[in-house]
């Protein structure tokens, strides 16, 4: 399954594109009836109300997921700034905790990870009783509000595609698929690329969900850079 997500779209559109393209020379397709053609039609609707408020729900998951990763890089961000006031020792303890919680939480992109480091870090602010005891409160104040966000992303990731929306959807794409690569259109091969170009559209529809469900798609992949550059730049930048 992750050699799927890995693959690029434009990728799958060539394999789909020649694939149904072949399908469509070697199946002889037959003459639709009224009946058929207006099933087609119903089917067609259906397949495309179903499918487009799914997609726009999930690229809507992907911009909300954008903007609390990025709280949460802003309120790590403010967090360290705060520590450059407190003791050496203490404040490479807590940014050593900080980097401790972003390698468990978001390298596996898995926030619930993290629970035990954040946890740890703030039972850290709770205990010290060293030097400027108000920066600390200020910092432990941070962590707490910024629970809100880490509440936000674990929700937030949790809210995929389920299997019985997959079930209906692949029924309604099979369907469509199917009577489309039946229409018989004879000798005209333009008809043919038609016929596949379509056929891949439907395809492309469900590939495209499949990615932004599982946070895959090219949009959703740069969700966590803020958090990657907080890292990587030694907490200096998040951008």
């Amino acid at each position: 399954m992750k050699i799927l997500h890995k693959i690029r779209l434009s990728t799958y559109f060539f394999i789909f594109f020649f694939g149904f393209l072949a399908i469509t020379f070697i199946l002889n397709g037959v003459v639709l009836q009224p009946a058929n053609l207006t099933l087609l039609t119903i089917n067609s609707f259906l397949y495309g109300f179903y499918v487009s408020p799914i997609l726009t729900g999930q690229k809507q998951r992907i911009d909300e997921l954008h903007k609390t990763v990025r709280a949460e890089a802003n309120s790590l961000f403010d967090i360290l700034i705060k520590t450059k006031k407190l003791p050496r020792r203490t404040r490479n303890s807590i940014q050593a905790m900080i980097d401790d919680y972003i390698q468990a939480s978001f390298k596996e992109r898995k926030p619930a990870e993290g629970e035990d480091e954040y946890e740890k870090l703030i039972s850290y602010c709770l205990d010290y009783d060293g030097e400027n005891k108000d920066q600390m409160d200020k910092i432990l104040a941070n962590l707490v509000d910024n629970q809100k966000n880490r509440s936000q992303l674990s929700m937030q990731l949790s809210n995929k595609v389920y299997s019985n929306e997959w079930w209906i959807t692949l029924v309604l794409y099979s369907i469509t698929t199917g009577f489309v690569l039946m229409i018989a259109v004879k000798e005209v091969w333009i008809m043919h690329v038609v016929k596949a170009l379509l056929c891949t559209g439907l395809s492309m529809l469900m590939i495209s969900l499949l990615k932004l469900s599982t946070l895959t798609h090219k949009k959703a992949r740069h969700i966590w850079d803020p958090l990657d550059r907080l890292s990587t730049s030694r907490f200096h930048r998040i951008d």
